[in-house]
C-alpha cells in the first residue's frame, strides 16, 4: 500500500497509542469523580492538556478541548454576533459555520494566498471576527496570518480611537499546520485556533481551541460544565493523551519531517518529469500538461497538488486504487459529497482543470523509494485516460 492523502487522516503515532492504552481498560475512571483513582486520571488529563498547550505557546487554561476541528471551528464562532470575514478557500467546516451569519468572502490569488488589500477594504466596523486557516487543506498554501492580525490590530487602535466598542477576533484553523510549522500563538497573533488531532498522528475525533485572555464563547452543548462550562460531557482521557503525546512527538521532529517531506516532494517532481505526463519530453509535445498547484515557497512540505487539464481525475484515483496507491482529488467531505472543490474554483481553475485535479500529501507512511513507484502508476494511468478518451471520440 502507498497512502497518499495524509492531509485527511494520519496513522496514529506509535507513541501516542502506547500513552492511550492504560486509559481505553485499566484507567478507566471518569476524572471528574471524588476518589483516589479518578483524580490520578484526571491529574493525567490535566497534564496531558499543559503538555498540549505547551507546544503552541499558550497554558493548560487557554484551551478548550472538543471533538474535532468542526467543534473547535463552530464553539469559535460563538466570539462574533454580527458579521464575520473567510477567505474564499477556508475549509467546509469554517465556511457552512459562517453561513450562519452576515459573512462575507476575503479574495485570493491563484495560489490560494489571501489578499490583504481585500481583507482591509471589507474591514467595516460591523465585522466581529475574521477567520483564516493558517495552511490551506487542499493546496497546503501557509497564509501570512502575522501579517493579518497587524491589520486587525491597527482597526481595533482605529476603531477605538473613533469610540467604536465593536470587537474584532482572529481565528485560524490550524489543522493542517501543527505537524509541519512551529505554532506559537504569539507570533502569529491570534485570538482563536482551532486543532485536530487527526491530521498530527493523534487518534481521530479529538480536537482543541485555544482561547485568548478576554474573549468569550457560548457553549454549544449544557450539562456538568467540563471545560470551563464551554464544553459539557465527559472527558474524552484517552483520546486527549494521544493529541498531546502525538503533538509532543510532531513538535521534537518538525525541522526533520519537513526536511524528509520536501526530499519526497522533490523525488516524484523528479520523476514525473521523466514520464509521458508532461508536456514535453525531448522536444516532442505532449496531449497533457501537467501543473503544480499553490506556491511552492509557501506551501506545507509535504503538499503535491497537481492538475492534469482534460483528465477526469476521479477515474485515475480508481485506477490507482487498484494498485493500492490512495490519494485524493481534494478534500474528503467534498469528494464525498461528489461535489467540485470550491477552493479550486477560487484560485481561478476552470471546471475541466478542476475535474483534473488531485492532492497529494506525503506523511509518516511514505518513504522516497515510493515516489517513482507513483510517478509511473500515474503515467501510466494517464495515458489509458487518453487511450479511453481518444477511442470515445472515434
Amino acid at each position: 500500500m502507498i497512502y497518499l492523502d495524509h492531509a485527511a487522516a494520519t496513522p496514529v503515532n506509535p507513541k501516542a497509542l502506547q500513552a492511550m492504552l492504560p486509559y481505553f481498560a485499566e484507567q478507566f475512571f471518569n476524572p471528574s469523580a471524588p476518589y483516589l483513582p479518578a483524580k490520578r486520571v484526571r491529574e493525567a488529563y490535566e497534564n496531558a492538556k499543559a503538555i498540549l498547550a505547551q507546544v503552541i505557546g499558550a497554558k493548560s487554561v487557554d484551551l478548550v478541548m472538543t471533538s474535532g476541528a468542526t467543534e473547535s471551528i463552530q464553539l469559535a464562532f460563538t466570539a462574533a454576533r454580527g458579521k464575520v470575514l473567510i477567505s474564499k478557500v477556508e475549509h467546509a467546516a469554517v465556511l457552512e459555520t459562517a453561513k450562519q451569519f452576515d459573512y462575507g468572502l476575503i479574495n485570493v490569488d491563484k495560489a490560494g494566498t489571501i489578499d490583504l488589500d481585500n481583507l482591509r477594504a471589507q474591514l467595516t466596523d460591523e465585522v466581529e471576527l475574521v477567520s483564516v486557516a493558517l495552511a490551506n487543506n487542499e493546496l497546503g498554501t501557509i497564509q501570512p496570518l502575522a501579517e493579518i492580525a497587524e491589520i486587525l490590530r491597527e482597526v481595533r487602535l482605529d476603531r477605538r480611537a473613533r469610540g467604536i466598542k465593536t470587537p474584532l477576533f482572529l481565528h485560524s484553523d490550524a489543522s493542517q499546520a501543527l505537524n509541519l510549522i512551529d505554532i506559537s500563538v504569539a507570533r502569529l497573533g491570534v485570538d482563536l485556533l482551532t486543532l485536530n488531532a487527526a491530521k498530527v498522528g493523534g487518534p481521530k475525533g479529538v480536537g482543541a481551541l485555544y482561547v485568548a485572555h478576554g474573549v468569550r464563547l457560548k457553549p454549544l452543548q449544557y450539562g456538568g460544565g467540563q471545560e470551563r462550562g464551554l464544553r459539557a460531557g465527559t472527558e474524552n482521557v484517552p483520546g486527549v493523551i494521544g493529541f498531546a503525546a502525538a503533538a509532543e512527538e510532531a513538535k521534537a521532529h518538525l525541522a526533520g519531517n519537513r526536511k524528509e517531506y520536501q526530499e519526497m516532494a522533490f523525488a516524484l517532481k523528479r520523476e514525473l518529469a521523466h514520464t509521458s505526463i508532461v508536456s514535453q519530453i525531448g522536444g516532442k509535445v505532449n496531449p497533457v500538461e501537467l501543473k503544480y498547484l499553490g506556491n511552492p515557497k509557501r506551501q506545507l512540505a509535504n503538499f503535491v497538488p497537481i492538475c492534469l487539464p482534460g483528465i477526469d481525475a476521479e477515474r485515475l484515483i480508481y485506477k490507482l486504487e487498484q494498485q493500492e496507491i490512495y490519494l485524493s482529488t481534494g478534500a474528503a467531505c467534498a469528494a464525498n459529497k461528489g461535489s467540485k472543490s470550491h477552493v479550486f474554483a477560487s484560485i481561478g481553475l476552470s471546471d475541466e482543470e478542476i475535474a483534473g485535479s488531485l492532492r497529494i500529501s506525503l506523511g509518516s507512511t511514505n518513504t522516497l523509494e515510493q515516489m517513482p513507484v507513483v510517478a509511473n502508476a500515474l503515467a501510466e494511468a494517464v495515458a489509458e485516460e487518453l487511450a479511453r478518451t481518444r477511442r470515445a471520440h472515434g
